[in-house]
Order: structure tokens, then C-alpha cells, then sequence
């Protein structure tokens, strides 16, 4: 079993929270790889739900893990390298049929760019940001425009740059703010999906960015010294 006792990340998310004013927690996702490495402090989900309704679930307070069986949205749940789409998500017939684009042609070409994890993830842990008792890969927080626009200040304060915000309104917590980042190493900010805002309760004037967890540090400096 890995070992997971690690400290500090309550004092991280208590300094994002108050820079931004978030009104929910930031949270904190882990990948693992093998059934062993589970820890045992962490219990399983309750019921299968969409990796989305996952994440809002741990903003509320809650700490669990999810194997492939316990996602209930197996689009998302490929984003993020807990099994394989399903076909009629592979090629984009799904999306086309629900008249999101005026072709197949068009839906495979957004379905093919979508950021996905290659790796055959066996559960994957979430938490409140100030309960990981883990080092988060990923961090997602969801807020509004302005709290959004606070947190990019924040990430080009130290070395400078852009924040590229690469999304297609499809996939938008597991593709977007998940697969994108831990993928590529870069932050994302995403402005949600029909399914994350119908079924995962993200707000009308909610916005999602999602970032990695090897900077934060680095980031929660930014944000005290820009306050």
C-alpha cells in the first residue's frame, strides 16, 4: 500500500479559498494505479454517479475513491483513464445525435481533439483540498469569472506567459479540467458542459479551472502576494 500521510494541503486550501472567496473547496484528485495501492482510510463511493457529480460531491466536503465501475458516465470516465468509451462516443455519433454538431465528420474531429488520459487507471481518489491526506495530480476549482481571472493572475505571476483556456463545451470536468491538465502538465479553465451543469449542480455563472498539484505551492504564493 502507498503510503498517503501527508500534511499542509488544509492550510492550501484555506489560503485559495480566502483569496478567492470561493464558496465551495478547491479539490484535490488522485489517480491509482493498483488495487494495493488503495489507502485504507478511503472508502469506496456509495453508488455509481458521473465522475462530474463526483467532484461536486467532494466540494461539499466528501472523501472517496471511484473504480471504473463506479462511473456512471463512461465518456468521462475514459477522459480520465478508467475504462473505454463506448463507440457511439468514439466516433461522435452520441454527440451528433443529440444535435450538438451538424455532422459526424464534426463530432469525431472535436471527440478525437479532447484531452484523455492513456493509462488504465484502477480508482481514482477525491477530496476537499483541505482532507487530502494524498498529493493531489490534479486540482479543480470551480468558480466565478472573477475568481477565475484572480487565479490566472496568479499563475503567470511568478514566471510570466498566457493561460490557455482549450475546451469544446463537451467533457468539460473530466477532459477539460482533468485529462487536460494532468496530460499536458498546463492549466486549464474550461466554462462547463450541458451534463456537468444539468447533473453536477455547476451554476449558470460557475466557470471550472483545473490545475496541477506539483505548483500549487507556487500558486498560493502568487495569490498572497497579489492580495
Amino acid at each position: 500500500m502507498e503510503d498517503y500521510d501527508v500534511s499542509g494541503y488544509d492550510i492550501v486550501s484555506k489560503k485559495i479559498k480566502e483569496s478567492l472567496g470561493l464558496k465551495r473547496s478547491p479539490v484535490a484528485i488522485k489517480f491509482v494505479l493498483k488495487k494495493e495501492d488503495l489507502p485504507e482510510k478511503i472508502q469506496e463511493i456509495d453508488k455509481a454517479v458521473r465522475h462530474c457529480e463526483m467532484v461536486t460531491r467532494a466540494s461539499l466536503g466528501e472523501t472517496f475513491y471511484a473504480t471504473s465501475e463506479d462511473q456512471s458516465c463512461k465518456g468521462g470516465a475514459a477522459a480520465i483513464g478508467a475504462g473505454e468509451a463506448p463507440e457511439k462516443i468514439k466516433t461522435g455519433e452520441f454527440y451528433y445525435d443529440l444535435g450538438r454538431f451538424s455532422s459526424i465528420g464534426a463530432a469525431k474531429r472535436t471527440l478525437d481533439a479532447i484531452p484523455k488520459i492513456d493509462m488504465d487507471i484502477y480508482a481514482t481518489i477525491y477530496a476537499p483540498l483541505e482532507d487530502a491526506t494524498f498529493h493531489p495530480d490534479i486540482i479543480v476549482v470551480v468558480g466565478n469569472p472573477a475568481q477565475a481571472m484572480k487565479l490566472s493572475q496568479a499563475l503567470v505571476y511568478t514566471l510570466g506567459g498566457r493561460v490557455k483556456a482549450d475546451f469544446s463545451g463537451i467533457q468539460s470536468l473530466c477532459a477539460d479540467a482533468v485529462a487536460g491538465p494532468f496530460t499536458s502538465k498546463n492549466p486549464n479553465i474550461t466554462l462547463g458542459c450541458s451534463g456537468s451543469r444539468k447533473f453536477a449542480g455547476i451554476e449558470d455563472e460557475e466557470v471550472i479551472v483545473g490545475l496541477t498539484g506539483e505548483n500549487i505551492g507556487c500558486v498560493v504564493n502568487a495569490l498572497d502576494a497579489i492580495s
